[in-house]
């Protein structure tokens, strides 16, 4: 079997489940090893095991994406043990509540700011050098429809993924 990603290294957020869970294992099977972050210790593990049993392997970090400092030392985590960084896949995201904006919860809309926006902010500047290092060195972004949408409830969610938009392309930009 064709392993195109072999001896590559693979960060991966929110990878406990749905979308995350699916992009890491591919990452595996395509033969990169794959760094799976996420608050789910027990999800990671059963990631990990379903891994290892078809040949991947994996680094796991149980991290809550709103523990700032833990995320501006990943990168040096990362750096110390493989020195760059081949992929990063930002998955992770907050839903909030579907609401009219006026009745959101601050905390919950800066829930969303935080895991959304800062969380990946922060990300860039621990990994920008880690994927620079790599001779091929490649973020992504999951973002939603919605963030270009008008659609009454969505407004808190909308607003993060939007502003996710604006920060990726501009990152974007920026390499």
């Amino acid at each position: 079997m064709d392993k195109p990603l072999s001896n590559r290294i693979a960060l991966v957020t929110g990878a406990s489940r749905g979308i995350g869970r699916a992009a890491a294992k591919a990452l595996a099977a395509a033969g990169a090893h794959v760094i799976a972050v996420a608050r789910t210790v027990g999800g990671l593990e059963e990631l990990d095991d379903e891994i290892q049993a078809a040949g991947g392997s994996t680094t796991l970090v149980p991290l809550d994406l709103k523990d700032f400092p833990a995320l501006d030392r990943l990168g040096a985590s990362i750096f110390e043990r493989w020195g760059r960084l081949d992929a990063f896949l930002a998955n992770a995201g907050s839903l909030g509540v579907l609401s009219p904006l006026g009745h959101i919860e601050p905390k919950v809309f800066q829930e969303l700011i935080d895991v959304n926006i800062t969380a990946n902010w922060r990300l860039i500047r621990s990994l920008d050098p880690l994927l620079r290092q790599s001779d091929a060195g490649r973020a992504v972004f999951v973002t939603s429809g919605a963030a270009r949408k008008h659609t009454a409830y969505w407004g808190g969610y909308a607003m993060a993924k939007a502003a996710l938009e604006m920060l990726a392309l501009t990152y974007a930009r920026s390499r």
